[in-house]
C-alpha cells in the first residue's frame, strides 16, 4: 500500500506592505522632492497594526556640559528623554510604531550603557499643534517642532516647548526653555544614515551633542 503523502503546509501570507503617508511630505512641502530617495522612504511610509521599522547601530559621541548632565538628570522625572551618559562606542536601536490614540507614531530609542541595564527613551510625533508637529516626551511636556529640508536629510527644531495640563496647552516662556533643541536625520548611503541631536542654551552654550548611526533593518510584522 503506497504511503500517504505528507499534507503541505499552510501557506504563510507575506507581511503586508507600509502604506503611503502624506504627513512628513505634507510639512516639508516642495523640499520633500530635494529629499534623498531613501529618506523619503523612510518618512514616506504608514505602518500599520502590528507592525514596526527598526534601525540598529550605534552612538558615535555624545558630549554634554554640567549644565546638560544636569538636565539629563533632571529629566528623568518625566522619563528621562536624554541622554544620560559621555561617552560613545555603544549600540544603539530604533524602533517606530503607529500611535494608534494620537494618530501620529511612537518612537522608542534603546541605548546600551557602559554599566547596568539600557537606556529607554519613549516619545510620541505628534501631527498636530501651531507648527504642524509636536514630540511629545512625557510627564506632559512637549516640543513644538518646525521641519525643513538639509543637505542630505531632514531637520527637526525646536519652536517652542509646551506644558500639557488638564486639557490646557501652556506655551513655556523662552527664558524658562532649556534651549534650541535640533535634531538631524542625513542619510549616508547604502542603507544608513547620521542621526544627531544638540541642545544649545543661549547663556549656558552647548548643553549635548549626540551622534549616532543606525542601518535599514526589514519592517517587521507581529500577528
Amino acid at each position: 500500500m503506497a504511503p500517504t503523502p505528507a499534507a503541505a503546509p499552510p501557506a504563510t501570507a507575506p507581511p503586508a506592505a507600509p502604506l503611503a503617508d502624506p504627513r512628513f511630505r505634507r510639512l516639508l512641502g516642495a523640499g520633500w522632492a530635494a529629499l534623498p530617495a531613501a529618506v523619503r522612504q523612510r518618512f514616506g511610509k504608514r505602518l500599520g497594526p502590528g507592525q514596526s521599522a527598526n534601525y540598529a547601530g550605534e552612538v558615535v559621541l555624545c558630549r554634554m556640559n554640567l549644565a546638560g548632565w544636569l538636565l539629563a538628570q533632571a529629566a528623568r522625572l518625566i522619563g528621562a528623554p536624554l541622554p544620560l551618559d559621555r561617552g560613545g562606542g555603544v549600540a544603539a536601536v530604533v524602533s517606530v510604531t503607529e500611535d494608534g490614540a494620537s494618530g501620529g507614531q511612537v518612537w522608542t530609542r534603546v541605548y546600551a550603557r557602559a554599566r547596568g541595564f539600557p537606556q529607554v527613551i519613549h516619545s510620541a510625533k505628534r501631527f498636530a499643534g501651531p507648527t504642524g508637529l509636536e514630540e511629545y516626551l512625557g510627564g506632559g511636556v512637549a516640543i513644538a517642532l518646525g521641519v525643513s529640508p538639509i543637505a542630505g536629510g531632514i531637520r527637526f527644531a525646536s519652536d517652542h516647548y509646551v506644558l500639557l495640563l488638564g486639557g490646557r496647552r501652556l506655551r513655556l516662556p523662552a527664558l524658562l526653555s532649556p534651549g534650541r533643541l535640533t535634531i538631524d536625520h542625513v542619510d549616508c548611503g547604502d542603507g544608513s544614515f547620521l542621526f544627531s541631536l544638540a541642545l544649545h542654551h543661549p547663556l549656558l552654550g552647548e548643553l549635548i551633542h549626540l551622534i549616532s548611526r543606525f542601518h535599514d533593518m526589514k519592517e517587521t510584522s507581529h500577528d
